[in-house]
């Protein structure tokens, strides 16, 4: 009877030295090291399949990343496998494999592929995918959508809540609740925990953009703005900030492929709207004229307004504030949204034009009597003949010219 190997000790290991050829030593229970010519050290298990009966190797791990110790527990642990009928070797690669699919369902793989469909425009791009980088991946990025709770989404909106960003807070919950919609419609997760959150996280502060609601002062800033002695294409947005009262970012982003001047419209792809949905804006001939006189300045870029240190780049999108700043605005009189405020008050309560003229002029969601979204040319005639109205209207509020004080009937 041949006799048996004493088991290895961890100097035997350490001391192993390589030789010209491999060589095994061995441990005892189908477990060895092999030594390799280039002095690397696997430790291995030798085992008969439970089906087949064949020879199998198990490789247990590399000295001296895994210890003797180590080595030898990963070898009961497979003997146990094994006396249970469980081939360790397939066991491995079936784990093997379903950690990949758990690794392939992550949230972050999952939010990642959401986010490469969607058409915002970069900068709003940019901005959450900070916010996921930042807020969400660090905390349950790895977690498989599946698996995902109530609970562990509320963490990540009470970390932003607990420093301050509630608003933040509830936009970063309203993507992740996106995510996992898609993960559901993509056969990944059969739930969205996150609509368990409902009123979980404090209501973020009521926003209000300052603006100015009374003709006069309308006309004295509309004056300021005329004698803006600033940059000219920063004095050509503010005046079509007041004409064309589309939000901010809109403006800024605006192109001049965009632009249509002989057919005096602005068509705003969907993909720039908050709504996503195309917006045509009907250009008065005061802004048809401004947009000529800006064409030699910035026509030959990409954007109507292009940043100051770079043209590849569009405006800042503090640059419309910055300036009502330096003309003795302060945050509590005016801002750059409040142009719109200022639009949809007097056209209703002192030039008296239709509300739902107004409201699609505004790009608000606004629904024909049979609850459906009207389309981008509704009304269109009408439209244009309001911004002309309202354009008209700045004009004479410039000059100092009559105030109309009470409501009256407009097309």
């Amino acid at each position: 009877m041949p006799k048996r190997a004493d088991p290895l000790t961890p100097s035997a290991v350490a001391n192993a030295k390589p030789q010209a050829k491999p060589y095994k030593l061995p441990d005892g229970r189908g477990m060895l090291l092999l030594v390799n010519p280039d002095g690397s050290k696997l430790w291995r298990w030798r085992y008969r399949r439970p089906v087949t009966g064949m020879e199998n190797m198990l490789a247990l791990g590399a000295y001296p990343e895994t210890s003797l110790r180590l080595a030898r527990e990963k070898r009961e642990e497979a003997r146990a496998l094994l006396a249970a009928g469980i081939d360790p070797g397939e066991h491995r690669k079936a784990e093997k494999a379903a950690g990949e699919e758990r690794a392939a369902n992550s949230f972050e793989v999952v939010a990642r592929e959401w986010l490469g469909k969607q058409t915002w425009v970069e900068h709003y791009r940019v901005k959450v995918e900070a916010w996921m980088a930042n807020d969400v991946y660090p905390h349950i990025g790895g977690r498989p959508v599946a698996e995902l709770s109530a609970p562990e989404f509320l963490r990540v909106g009470r970390r932003m809540e607990e420093r301050g960003a509630i608003e933040s807070a509830h936009r970063i919950l309203q993507t992740c609740g996106q995510v996992m919609r898609y993960a559901i419609a993509t056969g990944r997760a059969e739930r969205n925990p996150v609509a368990d959150l409902k009123g979980a996280i404090a209501a973020p502060p009521e926003r209000h953009h300052a603006a100015i609601t009374d003709p006069a002062e309308l006309g004295g800033l509309l004056r300021a703005i005329e004698g803006y002695s600033g940059d000219p294409t920063t004095r050509a947005a503010l005046k079509l900030s007041a004409m064309l009262f589309v939000r901010p970012g809109e403006l800024r982003h605006a192109e001049w492929a965009e632009f249509d001047l002989d057919a005096a419209e602005w068509n705003i792809p969907a993909g720039k709207m908050k709504m996503r949905q195309p917006h045509l804006v009907p250009l008065c001939e005061q802004a048809v004229a401004i947009l000529r006189e800006l064409q030699p300045l910035t026509g030959r870029g990409q954007y109507v307004f292009p940043g100051g240190r770079s043209p590849r780049r569009p405006m800042s999108n503090n640059a419309i504030n910055a300036a009502l700043r330096r003309m003795g605005y302060g945050t509590d009189s005016m801002t750059a949204h409040g142009f719109r405020a200022t639009a949809r008050t007097i056209l209703d309560e002192v030039l008296g034009y239709r509300v739902d003229y107004i409201e699609h002029q505004l790009a608000h969601a606004v629904k024909d009597p049979n609850g459906r979204a009207y389309n981008r040319t509704a009304h269109l005639p009408e439209r244009r003949k309001m911004m002309q109205g309202w354009a008209d209207y700045l004009d004479a509020l410039r000059a100092g010219g009559s105030i109309v004080p009470f409501k009256r009937k407009a097309s």
